[in-house]
């Protein structure tokens, strides 16, 4: 027998077998039965090797064609197969096809999403661009050009978690954020004045209790050009509150300390629970304490290559989590954290 014969009584064989294939996994083995590298007709076509050149030509055409007929017949057998199952599986007890689809549950935005959301929408409408910056960053960009030294009291606090303190540069270690001020000082670097963002993100410091998390949200904003005042500060600090909270609301600026700005301010805002009465969320003072704010220190701007004597700027900072605790009245900021459908389900 020629071994184009044996070739031809190979594929009758196949086809015989592969159509009592009863399910896919008998289709698969006849699969490798024929097919595989160890398969039968790997093993037929090792003896091509022994033939005469001129008729390896032969040969091999009906070779090539006993290999499309094979693939053809399997994949019959294991389209058979799956059709035999389904039957099955819809005659069986297992499965109901007049029973209704599960529905699936629209979600939305986290409610701390929600906040950072409209205070960024907010921010726009009042011509502030949007930038961002890493999370892991260099102590030269998150503390020493925002005029805090390292051996500034200042530092102490803002714990930090440092990733790498010795690192390629032992005198600027890597280490996570602990505000978002460094996009600020990255804009002023790759771009000249005027310079109007916010810089909207998370930021890491070591803290945990009930208004303090290890990782939180903050956005800060960023306002540099000629004569810029404190005023246009507390004016846009105001427009900003009335529209987050209402046109009612009041703003008031006490006197405060922080390194990157002189002079500086904490902004409160007059209780959104009893509207400035005096109420348990803010200990009967009327007001709650939300912003941090100031004019640009003249020692950012050297670091940053302005000249102070020709710019002005201010710049003002928030917790968002702070601001959702106030807007949805939660009292325990844990609870934006802990995935609890319950609670979250209410925003």
């Amino acid at each position: 027998m020629t071994l184009q014969d044996k070739l031809k009584a190979l594929l009758d064989t196949a086809r015989a077998e592969l159509q009592g294939a009863p399910d896919a996994e008998s289709a698969e083995r006849f699969r490798v039965k024929y097919l595989g590298k160890k398969g039968e007709l790997s093993a037929a076509l090792g003896q091509m090797g022994k033939l005469p050149p001129e008729e390896r030509r032969a040969v091999g055409e009906v070779a090539n064609e006993v290999k499309a007929q094979l693939e053809a017949l399997i994949g019959e057998a294991q389209k058979r197969a799956e059709l035999a199952q389904l039957e099955a599986d819809l005659k069986g007890p297992k499965l109901d096809v007049t029973l209704p689809g599960r529905g699936q549950r629209q979600g939305k935005a986290h409610p701390v999403s929600q906040m950072m959301d409209e205070m960024i929408r907010t921010f726009e409408r009042l011509g502030f661009d949007v930038v961002s910056g890493p999370e892991i960053e260099l102590d030269w960009f998150n503390f020493e050009a925002l005029n805090i030294p390292k051996d500034h009291p200042a530092r102490d606090m803002q714990d930090t978690f440092y990733v790498d303190l010795a690192g390629p540069h032992p005198d600027n270690p890597v280490l996570l954020r602990t505000h978002t001020s460094p996009g600020q000082i990255r804009t002023m670097l790759a771009r000249p004045p005027p310079v109007r963002v916010i810089v909207p993100g998370r930021v890491y410091r070591r803290d945990s209790d009930l208004t303090h998390t290890p990782m939180f949200h903050q956005v800060e904003g960023l306002l540099v050009d000629a004569h810029v005042t404190f005023a246009d500060l507390k004016g846009t600090l105001d427009a900003f509150a009335k529209a987050i909270f209402g046109a009612s609301v009041k703003t008031r600026f006490r006197p405060s300390f922080f390194p990157f700005t002189e002079p500086s301010a904490e902004v409160d805002l007059s209780c959104v629970q009893c509207g400035g009465k005096g109420c348990r969320v803010c200990k009967m003072s009327g007001w709650l304490e939300v912003l941090g704010s100031g004019m640009v220190h003249p020692n950012v701007f050297k670091a940053c290559g302005y000249d102070p004597e020709k710019v002005t700027g201010f710049a003002f900072g928030c917790g968002v989590e702070r601001m959702a605790m106030l807007k949805y009245q939660v009292d325990d900021l844990r609870s934006f954290f802990e995935s609890d459908a319950r609670f979250l389900e209410q925003f």
